[in-house]
């Protein structure tokens, strides 16, 4: 193969003046045939070669070099393409050779007259003149005696039937003659009395060009673009051209135009980008092929791989036979491969099925869509499959099985999490100019499924219908929907009125009461995402917390009242008692993923993270809220427990889960809190560089006013206050205050802005508001029982005052944070107190301290803080060894689950009854945790060997149901 750039419109090139030497990959064989084909020739031997294969292989490059090589020694060379624009025309195909024998040969006058050329009046319907045969190959004969003679004719099976007596008629003479006569011919074209002449000649030789090897793409790729490929990326373009070398440089050239990478990762993602130079060359090949391999194409196509082969046979029009046949001219193309997904062939790569799919008419693709859908319809395929090409295609909906369809697979993908799946789908069943004549129930469920991505419609819908739907549970669903996108979309007004109608419209009956709680409860819900709604709510709900929990609609009205109430500072130590109930008497089976996650924020905004690590970790793994669109948030939230206890491993492996996904640049209100929680635990563990690079790529928290980005505020301040920028941190952190505020989140344990506000203040030197901000912090966490939130204010208070006042608040904030579980938390103020107690002159002490927080930091994987704690041991005079890694954090996810119940108390068979394994696998476990950790035995010291570690962060207490 000859190796050229094809770009848009381009075509293969050869060196035609056969100057310079070609460049080829992988056809050392193929060439050497043929060049000695040439040397005998040039020595006067007659030849005669057929170079056949599929299209694109190579053929004509083939014949170009060849005509090159015999140019170079000394052949007298005749070169043409047969045209299947001429094929009906005698002699189409030979004329200009014939005429150029002619025209070439020196007048001799004792030779006889020559036969003329025949002119396109010589029709031969019934038969071919003896004499065109002969003069034909008298023509021959007088040419090659004047030199050896090379007669190339490329794409002969497209040469008319004249042309082929002529050149067969020849094939069957050339003994004796210096005459190589080449021919190209493709695979699968129709046999010929040609084919028939020359397979029968001895001398013939059929060259067959091979598909490219992995590191032939290699070097086509090397030679393409300069540069070398991975091997992954040669067996893959292998794998997606079939070794074509028309494809395999379409393909290069297009990544290569499209920047994008050389990779298999870059391959992989090839089929999402338009690639019009590939493109070309697979319609190229195409458009040369029998009418029933373009439509398999076209069908396979359509269907994709989940197709099986009978339903793309009919898709085709074909039968089973044929389409077997067509599949087989694909495969020879590299367009076609041997299906992962079912008994039959897929085509070779989605960059091939786009192409396939742009080179039809609109009108065209959408009428497949349509058959196609009808198709796996008939045929009992799943929903969702027949609902793709449904959309795709210009079927109306108004047909019932059509109709059914959408409606099952919006179901599903409700289900799935995929909404706005949902509302694409339904609304093809709902016209906008003709809801009002749709089934209520209908558009109920449209409604629904649109109160999250298109809350305006949902609400408009379900408004018409409300009175109308017919079912009873839907009938609800969509009351409560609609109060909730009321609530959203700031109408609480008319979100209460319709409350109140429902209160009273089921008064007096228990199960009316329950449905009354549910709906205050998706009330509240909806207005913590609208300022305006929920302040309103504020102002004019109760907020009581003396609701028993006996049912799951009286504890959603719970969690959410609890909920409200921690986070505005409102009784907070009835709050948590109200969570407490909620999870206790909840559970995954019965209560809502929403109820059960506003219960675990109350604990972690109630300072209890420890709690909630265990409550968001059992709602995470005992709920399918992997579908949700909030379920990042739930992830955010599971992760802000873990970082507050110094599970940073952990921490940063829930984030990483939750942004999966998700492209940071385009992140939305769902990921904010990952993201926050994630460039918090980057600056826990020391590592700026990547606090930065995450910071550099994520979106403008301060663009959106929602209080789900108030957070990630925080976080770049703090970053900002790393990177030696205190007011530019002051900026962002003052701005997460008032935000906080604005949204009556003035609990000190839901943010912790106001310490790393603090923080910038004394780094410009500013103490005052620095101890205005720890002493508001410490008198709300005082009373209100927040340990965590009180040692941190008390460890600022500490850090802007005085040497004398300065150990007794360490003191203190140590004592407060020592029985919690923060160990990240505890670590920091006890290398500060250490700090202190050397300042004071108490170095023993100091070193004690010190040598505590030393360990604990590393430990936990703090980096930073690890730092400064050995630099303040040196500064006592210490020489610390290097700290043995005994982390929590290397335990497995099993291994952290069976030591923190073991650090629990529960006995090795209570824990092998409530995880499901045996009692010998919990053994096994423990004795891992004990060797990792540098523990002996005994459940004491492990529980003193998880509280400065990872292990509080990993495990989960099966729920006691």
């Amino acid at each position: 193969m000859i190796v050229t750039p094809v770009g848009h419109g381009a075509h293969w090139t050869w060196d035609r003046g056969g100057e310079q030497p070609a460049r080829w990959a992988d056809r050392d064989r193929e060439l050497d045939t043929l060049a000695d084909l040439a040397r005998r020739t040039a020595a006067g031997h007659p030849g005669l070669v057929v170079v056949q294969g599929p299209a694109g292989i190579g053929r004509s490059a083939l014949l170009h070099t060849l005509a090159a090589d015999a140019r170079r020694l000394g052949l007298r060379v005749l070169h043409t393409r047969a045209d299947a624009d001429r094929c009906t025309l005698p002699l189409g195909t030979v004329r200009a050779l014939w005429g150029s024998m002619a025209a070439d040969a020196p007048p001799d006058p004792a030779a006889p007259p020559r036969q003329p050329v025949p002119g396109d009046a010589a029709r031969a319907p019934a038969g071919i003149p003896h004499g065109v045969l002969t003069g034909w190959h008298e023509a021959v004969r007088a040419t090659a005696a004047r030199g050896p003679l090379l007669i190339a004719i490329d794409d002969v099976h497209e040469a008319d039937p004249v042309s082929l007596r002529c050149l067969a008629y020849t094939a069957r003479r050339l003994a004796g003659l210096p005459v190589l006569l080449a021919l190209s011919r493709r695979d699968g074209s129709a046999w010929t009395p040609l084919d028939e002449a020359m397979m029968t000649q001895p001398l013939c030789r059929v060259v067959r060009p091979r598909p490219l090897t992995a590191p032939g793409i290699g070097r086509v790729a090397r030679r393409l673009t300069g540069a070398e490929t991975e091997t992954r990326f040669q067996v893959d373009c292998l794998a997606a051209t079939g070794g074509n070398p028309l494809l395999v440089t379409g393909l290069v050239t297009a990544l290569r135009e499209r920047g994008v990478p050389l990779t298999g990762a870059g391959l992989d993602a090839a089929g999402d980008h338009d690639l019009p130079a590939f493109r070309e060359c697979v319609v190229r090949l195409l458009r040369r092929q029998p009418p029933p391999a373009v439509r398999a194409a076209e069908a396979v196509a359509v269907l994709g791989d989940a197709a099986d082969r009978d339903t793309c046979a009919q898709l085709a029009q074909v039968d089973a036979t044929t389409f077997v046949r067509a599949l087989s001219v694909l495969d020879s193309l590299g367009l076609a491969q041997a299906s992962s997904r079912t008994d039959g062939r897929s085509l070779a790569h989605p960059a091939v099925r786009n192409a396939v799919l742009a080179d039809m008419p609109a009108e065209q693709r959408a009428g497949l869509h349509g058959r196609a859908a009808r198709l796996l319809h008939d045929g009992g395929a799943p929903a969702s499959d027949t609902a793709e090409h449904l959309l795709r295609s210009r079927v109306t909906a108004d047909q019932p099985w059509a109709r059914a369809v959408l409606r099952e697979a919006a179901r599903k993908a409700t289900l799935e999490g995929a909404v706005a799946r949902a509302v694409e789908l339904l609304r093809r069943c709902v016209p906008d100019d003709a809801a009002d004549a749709c089934d209520p129930d209908l558009v109920a469920e449209l409604g629904i499924a649109e109160s999250t991505v298109d809350t305006a419609a949902g609400i408009r819908h379900l408004t018409a219908v409300l009175d109308r739907v017919s079912r009873p549970g839907l009938r609800f669903a969509s009351l409560s929907t609609l109060i909730g996108g009321l609530a959203r979309t700031g109408q609480v007004d008319r979100a209460v009125t319709l409350l109140a109608r429902h209160r009273s419209a089921v008064a007096g009956t228990a199960a009316g009461t329950a449905s009354a709680r549910l709906l205050e409860a998706d009330m509240l819900m909806a207005a913590t995402d609208n300022l305006d709604a929920y302040t309103e709510l504020l102002d004019t709900e109760s907020f009581h917390m003396d609701l028993p929990g006996d049912t799951p609609e009286a504890r959603a009205l719970l969690a959410w009242r609890a909920f409200i109430s921690v986070c505005r500072m409102d009784d907070v130590p009835q709050a948590l008692t109200a969570a407490g109930t909620v999870i206790r008497l909840g559970g995954p089976t019965t209560d809502s993923t929403a109820t059960l996650a506003a219960a675990a924020s109350v604990l972690l905004y109630g300072d209890r993270p420890h709690e909630a690590d265990r409550a968001y970790r059992q709602l995470m793994h005992g709920t399918d809220a992997v579908r949700s669109q909030a379920y990042p948030t739930l992830l955010g939230l599971g992760a802000a427990a873990d970082e507050r206890l110094g599970a940073l491993d952990e921490a940063l492996r829930t984030t990483a889960e939750a942004l999966r996904k998700t492209r940071i640049a385009r992140a939305t209100r769902y990921e904010a809190l990952p993201l926050a929680v994630r460039l918090h635990t980057f600056l826990d563990q020391g590592d700026l560089a990547a606090a930065m690079a995450l910071a550099a790529e994520m979106p403008d928290p301060r663009a959106d006013d929602e209080w789900h980005w108030n957070e990630l505020l925080c976080a770049r301040g703090r970053l900002h206050l790393a990177q030696g920028e205190p007011r530019a941190a002051l900026r962002d952190l003052t701005e997460c205050g008032h935000r906080q505020r604005a949204w009556h989140r003035t609990n000190p344990a839901v943010s912790f802005w106001w310490y790393w506000a603090g923080q910038a203040h004394l780094a410009v030197g500013d103490r005052t508001a620095a101890v205005e901000l720890g002493e508001w912090a410490v008198g709300l966490a005082r009373p209100a029982g927040l340990p965590c939130a009180l040692g941190t204010g008390l460890e600022l208070l500490a850090e802007a005052a005085d040497e004398r006042d300065r150990l007794a608040l360490l003191d203190e904030a140590e004592s407060v944070l020592a029985p919690t579980r923060a160990a990240l938390l505890l670590a920091g103020v006890r290398v500060l107190r250490g700090r202190a107690l050397q300042r004071a002159g108490h170095t023993q002490a100091a070193r004690t301290v010190l040598g505590k927080g030393w360990r604990e930091t590393h430990a936990l994987g703090a980096r930073a803080l690890h730092a400064a704690a050995h630099q303040a041991l040196l500064a006592t005079g210490a020489r610390p060894r290097r700290a043995i890694s005994g982390r929590s954090g290397a335990l497995t996810r099993s291994e952290a689950q069976v030591a923190r119940l073991a650090a629990d108390g529960w006995s090795n068979t209570r824990i092998a009854d409530a995880l499901f394994v045996t009692r010998r696998t919990v053994e096994a476990h423990l004795t891992s945790v004990y060797r990792k950790l540098s523990l002996s035995s005994g459940r004491r010291e492990l529980r003193r060997g998880l509280e400065p570690g990872t292990g509080a962060g990993v495990a989960e207490l099966p729920h006691p149901q």
